[in-house]
């Protein structure tokens, strides 16, 4: 029997509205989840709740009659919010595990999880890594609270595979990987990437020219969600039970490379390359600077330690298994293309002197951090451990 009714978790984010309106446009009733209400119009065959995933009874109440759950929610992903580890840890994890408990309370047969492939990726290079063969980085290797939390939770999802439901049903799961999301109206890439060009703060590169990384556009992995539910009921023979799929466009890219389209319409060329150490120990401290001044003022860290990891080093995956079991085929987009909707649409930036202002008292902050932090003890074990990785 085919997905008639669902519910999308983190139903007003980019990713779990377009999924939402997809699901509706294909006949299916659709209820959005999510603490936040979307920036869109809603589809006909559509219905928002504005709720947390957090809270089970209303998570309860929104799940009658839902014969499928797309659990698209997660909080933590990039910039400043990967180092809010409570909040991280409460939704990432607690969020799931609630959304979990509804499934089965309610006798909901399919649950459809939104993963990453940074549960794998831990700063070591992986080339065409396939689900049978790169295994979870253990959980104290993680570098940030988000890739962590979601490997609990994409274990979580996967060990409540096969629970037996009311009437000798079981419960049926699956996990999708997938990496960067892009496409027109993304807002968590490529505006914050764009913000930085714009201000000057990411006039260089870094890191091995032929690094590789995958990226998926948005409907691709739209397209993916869609599938599963579909492989997860008795008329597919519940093939994508249990089972976990990296989801990507089929393409490896080098992120200098696939970025250069912003660049050039935002006439910012990076004109410089630094060491990727520079970079590594420039990001701790801005993590150390964000923790430090959040009381006072969040400043969000132009990169991250995981972020720089994620650029400087090779990760890319296999897609041959969604293709063979979902029957997964991604269609050929262009990153020009969003590019072009994000100048069209894109925010009044801050006046001169403002960003003036900013940009010298982050610069100021940073002298002083690295005159404190240029001891032996800065080289410590997580730096060294990712100088072994990628000596470029």
């Amino acid at each position: 029997m085919a997905v008639r009714s669902a519910l999308v978790t983190g139903g007003a984010g980019y990713f779990g509205f377009r999924l939402s309106c997809t699901l509706a446009q294909t006949g299916v009733s659709v209820i959005l989840v999510d603490i936040h209400k979307p920036r869109w119009c809603l589809p006909e065959g559509a219905v928002f709740l504005q709720s947390d995933i957090r809270d089970y009874d209303a998570l309860y109440r929104a799940c009658e009659g839902v014969d499928c759950v797309y659990h698209t929610a997660s909080y933590g992903m990039s910039g400043a919010e990967q180092l809010h580890k409570e909040q991280i840890e409460s939704i990432n994890i607690g969020g799931t595990r609630k959304v979990i408990d509804v499934c089965l309370h309610r006798n909901i047969p399919c649950l459809i999880y939104t993963s990453t492939v940074n549960v794998v990726f831990g700063g070591q290079q992986i080339h065409q890594g396939d689900e049978d063969t790169v295994p979870y980085v253990p959980l104290d290797k993680h570098v940030d609270h988000y890739s962590k939390t979601k490997a609990i939770a994409d274990q979580m999802v996967l060990a409540a595979d096969g629970t037996s439901l009311k009437g000798g049903k079981k419960f049926r799961t699956c996990v999708l990987r997938p990496p960067g999301i892009y496409g027109p109206q993304e807002q968590r890439h490529l505006a914050r990437v764009a913000v930085n060009i714009e201000r000057r703060l990411f006039s260089f590169t870094f890191g091995n020219p032929d690094t590789k990384m995958n990226w998926v556009h948005v409907d691709n992995l739209v397209q993916a969600h869609i599938l599963a539910g579909e492989a997860l009921t008795a008329a597919k023979g519940h093939i994508a039970s249990g089972q976990v799929y990296y989801i990507n466009d089929g393409e490896a890219v080098n992120v200098f490379d696939w970025l250069s389209p912003l660049f050039v319409k935002l006439g910012y060329k990076p004109w410089f390359h630094v060491p990727v150490h520079f970079i590594y120990m420039a990001a701790i401290i801005m993590e150390h600077l964000h923790m430090a001044l959040r009381p006072i003022i969040e400043i969000s860290p132009l990169l991250t330690r995981n972020e720089v990891r994620s650029i400087a080093v090779t990760h890319t995956f296999k897609i041959d298994k969604a293709r063979k079991q979902l029957g997964y085929c991604p269609k050929k987009y262009n990153f020009d293309d969003s590019v072009e909707y994000y100048i069209k649409t894109r925010p009044k930036q801050d006046s001169a002197l403002s960003l003036f202002l900013k940009v010298l008292f982050i610069l100021s902050i940073l002298f002083l951090l690295i005159c404190l932090f240029s001891k032996p003890q800065v080289q410590g074990p997580t730096l060294m451990q990712f100088s072994k990785v990628n000596p470029h």
